[in-house]
């Protein structure tokens, strides 16, 4: 996957994380970033790679928005590989 397309995957999540109004604010908690931070910054990938990092924590929020914005329930993990530190191995 180019990291053009894994940024456009990203967006996806972070429109879907945006709209739960459960699990967004635990996100902004995790993250330490405001609203206002996280709408100015959301292009960039270093805001995405967490958005997908934080996604990808819990199998049902994949599923949940994969279900509901149409992407393969893989993509998620492959647009966080595709972007910058996605190769690393984390041994968490």
């Amino acid at each position: 996957m180019q990291q053009e397309s894994a940024e456009l995957i990203g967006l996806k999540v972070l429109a879907w994380l945006a709209a739960e109004e459960e699990i967004f604010p635990v996100f902004l908690g995790a993250s330490g970033i405001s609203t206002q931070e996280l709408m100015a910054r959301a292009s960039e990938s270093e805001i995405l790679s967490a958005v997908l990092d934080f996604v990808t924590m819990d199998d049902e929020w994949v599923k949940a928005c994969c279900q509901s914005t149409g992407l393969d329930p893989h993509d998620p993990m492959r647009a966080r590989q595709a972007l910058p530190g996605g190769a690393q191995i984390h041994w968490t």
